[in-house]
């Protein structure tokens, strides 16, 4: 039975919710794969979007860097994290090698955590990196950029490079440095639009448009203001739904989450990431953005998103005060687009099966 080890960052939910439609084209092509899964995030969320049946490890592959709610980065302390994981990183990799050497895997998936790559390639074990960003560009590019240690820039530039892929999903940071960077589609799931039977389910007015407004799991922002007339929001957020008529909970009981929501909106409002920006692309849905300003991923998603969907970019003071009706009625007046195919699920698997196949 092959085993597909997968390996999360612990920065934050989008890594699982990234690398899961490519697991779920493992597992459907090779129904009796055993998938491990390694990371600190929860396993009721990584329930949510894997395929029944992975064992999950719950021990952190890397460091998170810190955020202070979805949309400031806490760079100084992110640094000092990655300095210290570096400064202990012969007992990190013992600790990974024995976990390998206890249950070996067939292949190592990461996303994007260093150190299982690392151990793969010292143990012989096919390592792959796929992500649409690298821990090297992003302390590279930051603010914090002049005070990275030499010897952690050195190990993340080399452990990327070393192994067999580094798989770069649409729409990434470039990564052109990378000797071993192969590019594919985007990674998304693409449901059935069908806002009516939405509204149906969720006791919404038939003449209501939907606006899904999903920040992550990293804190979220709250939508301020009395709302929009003939506008019904979908959050998430319990704190931002509480009190509120023109707000309704999503994602709690049997209630249908993100994934299931997005495809049936009008438009969305997020900050920029992979996952919410390549979902609303491949499902065709308008976006509303709020800027992260000083993470590096950002300008690249946004460039891209805007070949892909109609989309709107506004100041979080405004989200938090509620003027979101003029960059929402530009949106509602482009209308739906022609979904992007999400295509990358497949390429990487026909590239992982190859991999777990020699």
């Amino acid at each position: 039975m092959p085993h597909l080890f997968i390996a999360v960052t612990a920065h934050g939910y989008g890594h699982v919710a990234q690398v899961a439609p490519v697991v779920a084209e493992m597992v459907q092509q090779l129904p009796n794969l055993r998938v491990t899964v390694q990371g600190t995030v929860d396993t009721a969320y990584v329930a949510s979007r894997l395929p029944a049946g992975f064992r999950h490890v719950k021990a952190a592959a890397d460091v998170a860097l810190p955020m202070d709610g979805p949309l400031q980065v806490g760079w100084d302390e992110g640094l000092e994290r990655y300095t210290r994981f570096e400064a202990e990183y012969g007992r990190h990799m013992a600790a990974q090698l024995a976990r390998f050497e206890q249950d070996p895997p067939d292949l190592v998936l990461a996303d994007i955590p260093w150190l299982p790559l690392d151990a793969a390639r010292r143990l012989g074990i096919p390592a792959v990196g796929l992500c649409s960003l690298s821990w090297y560009d992003i302390l590279l590019g930051s603010p914090v950029a002049a005070r990275v240690p030499a010897a952690v820039a050195e190990r993340l530039r080399g452990v990327y490079a070393r192994g067999d892929l580094f798989l770069r999903p649409a729409p990434s940071m470039p990564m052109a440095w990378l000797p071993n960077g192969r590019d594919i589609g985007p990674l998304a799931v693409q449901r059935r639009r069908d806002p009516d039977g939405l509204r149906q389910r969720l006791g919404i007015p038939p003449d209501r448009r939907l606006v899904l407004v999903q920040f992550g799991g990293a804190g979220r922002l709250p939508l301020g203001g009395g709302g929009m007339d003939g506008v019904c929001f979908l959050t998430p957020d319990a704190a931002a739904a509480e009190g509120r008529d023109d707000v309704v909970l999503i994602g709690t009981g049997d209630r249908p989450g993100v994934p299931d929501v997005l495809p049936c909106c009008d438009a969305l409002i997020t900050k920029p990431g992979y996952g919410t920006f390549a979902e609303a692309a491949c499902n065709g849905i308008p976006v509303l953005y709020v800027p992260r300003g000083d993470w590096p991923e950002e300008p690249h998603l946004v460039e891209w998103l805007a070949r892909q969907v109609p989309v709107q970019a506004m100041a979080a003071d405004d989200l938090a005060a509620g003027r979101v009706e003029a960059p929402l009625q530009a949106l509602f007046s482009a209308g739906i687009t022609t979904p992007v195919a999400a295509t990358g699920a497949a390429e990487a698997t026909l590239l992982l099966r190859g991999l777990m196949s020699r």
